[in-house]
């Protein structure tokens, strides 16, 4: 760390209470990883970030906030278990660190041990790559974004905590081929698909832990094209995977549908507010494929990817437009949802094997899985029943 950090010795406390709360709610069990949370100073990878504001806008905070109560309310903030948006471009979040909590969940799943090479996808402020270094060493984190201007600010906050850490800017979904192979690859960034370079790219024995579909999946790779494994218990939410492994974002559209056709109505047969559930979204996530759940007036509003939307008012009508009949994937999802005793994410699984890849309820072979299909254009794959 700096010796100019002015703000060391009113961070230990903050920093304190901060690991303690991350133990109350079960996390770092592992007395290295608290060390880690408790030594890092999460304050100097965020020395500007941005709260959301009920209008839709951003409020400020930063480091040289010429307002002592500002610098005061920053400190606090840097250090409460929450996320943070630490870059914001044309209105919208770009770049975020992510909550402690969340963090201290994912880096014990990843069971890292002595020795061990990681590869972090998707840089962020630098703090997860620091916590990574903390516990593994020199030269053992290797860390990839797509953004220039975000790996440089990495670089800048991993040397003023004295972390050291290699910074590569790229495409993540590429894997970074130079440093490989890797024991772990963690992505903080939500995925359409596992891009194949990582398994490739992952020594056999190791694990890929990535945030899918709002849960977090743990392969354990078995060979270049084969991997396998469940998803945690965890919900997680992150800023979608840019780069040649990602997949175009989708607005909510109006009842009547994105191309101005009036849309057709009908009865629906599943009450809208079960999308309110985390868990039957999750589950819609992957038996849906490419379903995006928004919150608009009046009611909900599922959309795909191929123009097909289904809004659903609170009186149970439901306007479709586009293709096919979208509020039938979401009644078919809930009629399993309910069949199967709302299953909990780690029922759920994922398995890689020669160029496919699926999804999948209680086991690989089982009757409730669900393929991902190509994704045309890349080298990937993309969500979508066959």
């Amino acid at each position: 760390m700096t010796n100019d950090d002015r703000y060391a010795a009113a961070a230990v406390p903050l920093r304190a209470r901060l690991v303690r709360r991350i133990v109350a709610a079960g996390e770092l069990a592992d007395p290295r990883w608290r060390a880690a949370f408790e030594e890092v100073p999460r304050h100097l990878f965020v020395p500007v970030y941005h709260r959301p504001r009920s209008d839709g806008g951003f409020t400020r905070l930063s480091a040289d906030d010429p307002d002592p109560r500002g610098r005061s309310r920053w400190l606090s903030g840097a250090y409460a278990d929450v996320p943070l948006i630490t870059l914001v471009r044309d209105g919208e979040p770009v770049s975020s660190s992510s909550q402690p909590s969340l963090m201290a969940a994912m880096l014990e799943a990843l069971r890292v041990e002595d020795g061990q090479r990681v590869l972090e996808i998707g840089a962020g402020t630098g703090y997860n790559a620091a916590l990574l270094a903390h516990r593994l060493g020199t030269g053992a984190v290797t860390t990839v974004d797509l953004d220039a201007e975000i790996t440089e600010a990495a670089r800048t906050h991993l040397a003023a905590a004295g972390r050291p850490v290699t910074v590569v800017t790229g495409d993540g979904a590429l894997g970074c081929p130079e440093r490989a192979p890797y024991d772990r690859i963690v992505a903080t960034c939500e995925l359409p698909s596992v891009p194949e370079a990582w398994p490739r790219q992952c020594r056999r024995g190791g694990l890929i832990l990535a945030p899918f579909a709002g849960g977090l999946i743990a392969l354990r790779v078995t060979g270049p094209e084969r991997a396998e494994g469940r998803f945690l218990h965890t919900p997680a939410y992150f800023v979608s995977l840019r780069g040649a492994g990602a997949v175009p974002r989708r607005e909510a559209a109006g009842p009547a549908g994105a191309d101005g056709s009036p849309g057709r109505s009908r009865a629906g047969a599943t009450p809208p507010r079960i999308l309110e559930n985390e868990l039957f979204r999750f589950l819609l996530g992957l038996y849906a494929g490419d379903a995006e759940v928004h919150w608009t007036p009046g009611g909900p509003t599922v959309t795909a990817a191929d123009g097909s939307t289904a809004h659903a008012a609170r009186d149970g009508t439901v306007r479709l437009s586009g293709p096919r009949d979208l509020w039938a994937a979401v009644e078919e999802a809930y009629a399993l949802w309910r069949g199967q005793g709302q299953p909990p994410r780690d029922r759920f699984g994922m398995s890689l094997e020669d160029g496919r890849q699926w999804t999948w309820l209680d086991r690989p072979d089982g009757p409730h899985r669900w393929e991902l299909r190509p994704a045309p254009g890349t080298a990937g794959v993309s969500r979508g029943r066959p």
